[in-house]
């Protein structure tokens, strides 16, 4: 499907996940990029899970930036991004097996730090240490990749070119972390040699981000970047400590890869048409009951990433007014309408109710949230099939009141994209 939007030449087009993640981000992505010439990761790590399902076949991606499944698209890995680089390579290849090419068209920022397999021991260790308490990670090593990076002891992707400094440096991170965690089970000396073939391998690849993305801004092209999570998983505005350890938000996108605000376009926001979120952490509208199970069934809610069956509500707009607060969207892409196709009536989670009084923003403090009630507003459903709708006009009524309900609800934030299905094609776009 050709994209039937115009985006802004000499701006960067932004496009974010505005709930807890899984939204759909990647198949937006992929109907962009089809006009896009540069598509980029700014932060988090292969921790991200996006499927995209073209001509039957489906991809998966978790580190690399989607937009490489169009041949004309350059992809671009930023400074914000923790890599662990034999996922890098695992990542490419497997694509590669599935017909997709991605040689000359691929860079990653020499400023990237990376994950090692000892951040990814660590990860579980410290899941284990928190017990009832855990966070519910990937267990990817992300968290701790990053916390190297905060105490000003991690390794970028320009250390490897200098071996022996690496090497050093790598000795002690180990050391101190098995001070830190006790003895646990590491081949340092496999994993140094490991890395000394990795970097050679990886040369053609690095490149300084900062410089490549200011020449194709300057140079009229259509940059697109592609958030990773979601903004209620923001080390700052989300629901913390069960976050992720960089900002998803659209501040993200100029710290990870070093773009001005001034030069960002359209920002994008992508929202399930239900609620869903992976791992711990509270969830004000899930649904521990039928509606929920029919909503992980009929929606295949498994995480790209870790296969997890992810937890599912109903839509929080309380949640996406406090996204909007943040992130200032631009329009909305609306996905997964079809799962509601078989429901008799929906609702909306549209208020908060904290001992008898409304809340007039997403709380801060976990506590209050648990003891928080959700108000409701019921909307007939529809009970057809939409997935071969095309035009807003071809949806039922009632799933047209949907939409607009959303957007008045939103204070008119315009829904331009609506997802009616997992094929490529599945998607109605609306001028706004």
């Amino acid at each position: 499907m050709a994209s039937q939007s115009v985006l802004p030449t000499g701006k960067v087009t932004v496009v974010l996940g505005a709930q807890w993640g899984d939204e759909g981000k990647g198949k937006l992505v992929d109907i962009l990029a089809q006009e896009i010439d540069v598509c980029c990761r700014c932060q988090g790590g292969n921790n991200a899970g996006h499927t995209i399902v073209v001509n039957g076949v489906k991809y998966d991606f978790h580190l690399l930036p989607s937009g490489i499944i169009n041949e004309k698209c350059v992809g671009v890995i930023g400074n914000g991004v923790v890599v662990h680089l034999p996922s890098f390579f695992a990542e490419l290849e497997n694509l590669h097996k599935k017909g997709l090419d991605a040689t000359g068209r691929l860079f990653l920022s020499e400023r990237a730090h990376l994950v090692f397999d000892y951040h990814q021991i660590v990860d579980g260790l410290k899941e284990v240490e928190l017990g009832r308490g855990s966070i519910g990670t990937t267990k990817k090593g992300i968290g701790p990749a990053y916390s190297s990076k905060a105490s000003r002891s991690g390794l970028r992707v320009h250390h490897l070119y200098h071996f022996e400094e690496f090497e050093e440096k790598f000795r002690n991170l180990v050391t101190n972390r098995k001070r830190r965690y006790g003895d646990f089970e590491y081949d340092v000396e496999a994993e140094l040699a490991r890395y000394k073939d990795l970097a050679e391998k990886l040369r053609p690849y690095v490149v300084d981000n900062i410089k490549y993305v200011y020449d194709a801004i300057q140079a009229e092209k259509k940059v697109l970047v592609e958030g990773a999570n979601a903004l209620m998983l923001d080390l700052d505005f989300g629901t913390y400590p069960y976050v992720t350890s960089s900002n998803t938000t659209v501040g993200g996108v100029c710290t990870g890869l070093g773009i001005p605000p001034s030069k960002i376009g359209k920002v994008l926001g992508v929202v399930k048409a239900y609620t869903t979120r992976v791992g711990a952490g509270p969830f004000p509208t899930e649904q521990l009951n039928d509606i929920g199970e029919h909503l992980q069934t009929v929606g295949a809610e498994f995480g790209t990433t870790t296969g997890r069956k992810r937890r599912c509500g109903w839509l929080d707009v309380v949640v996406l007014r406090y996204s909007q607060m943040i992130n200032d969207y631009t329009s909305i892409n609306l996905t997964k309408l079809d799962v509601l196709d078989q429901l008799p009536e929906v609702k909306i989670g549209v208020a908060y109710i904290y001992e008898g009084k409304r809340l007039d923003s997403f709380p801060a403090d976990l506590r209050v949230l648990e003891k928080c009630t959700v108000e409701y507003e019921t909307l007939p459903g529809w009970q057809q099939d939409i997935s071969k709708c095309r035009t807003f006009k071809d949806l039922p009524l009632n799933a047209q009141k949907y939409v607009a309900r959303v957007e008045e609800l939103l204070s008119g934030v315009k829904v331009e994209w609506i997802g009616v299905g997992a094929a490529r094609d599945a998607m109605i776009h609306r001028k706004v």
